[in-house]
């Protein structure tokens, strides 16, 4: 936070460092709104991670997975090596096969299989459910030194954040009932036919809301958590970026760092109409967000004259999130 005694204040540093300097982070989401190159920049932070830390897993929770296509490797449900590196992994959570999945696990024939079925495919919001039980997985195995999030655009990405909040108090209401209506829900599943233990069914709740709890505590600890928000400085990504940054303060969840993509540094004394008119829109929106978040980590990224696609392309986009980029000069 910017410190009030300073006679004049100091801009802090443009670059990503202070996340990778942050040993104690575990968690790291990247997230913005669409099309603004949070895929990119997920990736090249997984990779400058990858420098500093034992191991590093990147997973995707967006539907629509891009991992794959910026490393130019298929990745799957599992944790998969990214090619080229001894400590990095990716994976894509796909919804629609994880709940394929969670049915055929369950009893075939069943008249509750049939009912999660239905159920699991009418839920809202089933992609962040499913994103969700996969981090639940990593918290109890705590297998890499730390998780990057590639995230949906902002709408999915908060909703799946303020699961742990929305699923605690659900499964405390569900576990005080438990209490009180465990002999008569006993009697209805058998007069149902269901084989139904339903002490297994409530200490399997129970267990599982000791985790929600300690995803809900780690989510809220800036020690262990943070969100890097990526925009481009354009009118609708910034609001987008400002309704985010609120969403997350009141989840308690902490955010100190954004990065700028898309600028464009036109050479001095350049005769391009089209730059310079786009420059000049560019920096204004630049100076609200130097404005708006002073206290803030903002890291710029120019505009490339060609896409980053493959390993090497994200190395070399990565540098620029640790050291700023300098426009080249006008010869």
């Amino acid at each position: 936070m910017s410190d009030s005694s300073d006679d004049e204040f100091q801009p802090l540093e443009p670059t990503l460092k202070n996340v990778l300097d942050q040993n104690s982070l575990h968690w790291i989401f990247v997230g913005g709104k669409g099309g603004v190159g949070k895929t990119t920049t997920s990736c090249s932070l997984a990779v400058q991670l990858s420098k500093v830390r034992e191991s590093v897993l990147l997973i995707s929770t967006d539907p629509a997975h891009n991992l794959s296509d910026a490393f130019g490797q298929k990745f799957s449900k599992e944790a998969t090596l990214v090619n080229g590196f001894e400590n990095l992994y990716a994976m894509e959570i796909d919804p629609t096969s994880s709940i394929q999945e969670m049915i055929d696990q369950s009893e075939q024939g069943n008249a509750m299989g049939s009912m999660v079925q239905d159920l699991a495919y009418a839920i809202p919001g089933v992609d962040e459910a499913m994103g969700f039980a996969e981090v639940m997985k990593q918290v109890k195995s705590m297998k890499y030194s730390v998780i990057v999030f590639d995230t949906a655009p902002t709408g999915h990405t908060l909703r799946f954040l303020s699961f742990p909040t929305v699923l605690e108090k659900a499964l405390a209401k569900i576990s005080g009932l438990s209490g009180r209506f465990g002999p008569m829900f006993q009697q209805v599943s058998g007069m149902m036919g269901l084989n139904a233990n339903q002490e297994d069914m409530f200490s399997k709740l129970e267990e599982m809301r000791s985790v929600i709890t300690e995803v809900n505590n780690q989510f809220k600890d800036p020690n262990i958590t943070t969100f890097i928000c990526v925009c481009i400085s354009e009118f609708l990504s910034l609001y987008e970026t400002e309704r985010m940054i609120q969403e997350l303060t009141a989840y308690h969840i902490d955010t100190h760092n954004i990065v700028v993509n898309q600028l464009l540094f036109p050479k001095e004394g350049s005769n391009c109409e089209h730059c310079n008119v786009r420059h000049k829109m560019q920096q204004k929106y630049l100076e609200q967000i130097y404005d708006l978040y002073e206290d803030f980590h903002i890291v710029r990224m120019p505009l490339l004259t060609k896409e980053v696609r493959g390993t090497e392309d994200i190395k070399d986009f990565s540098k620029m999130l640790i050291e700023p980029y300098q426009a080249p000069k006008a010869e």
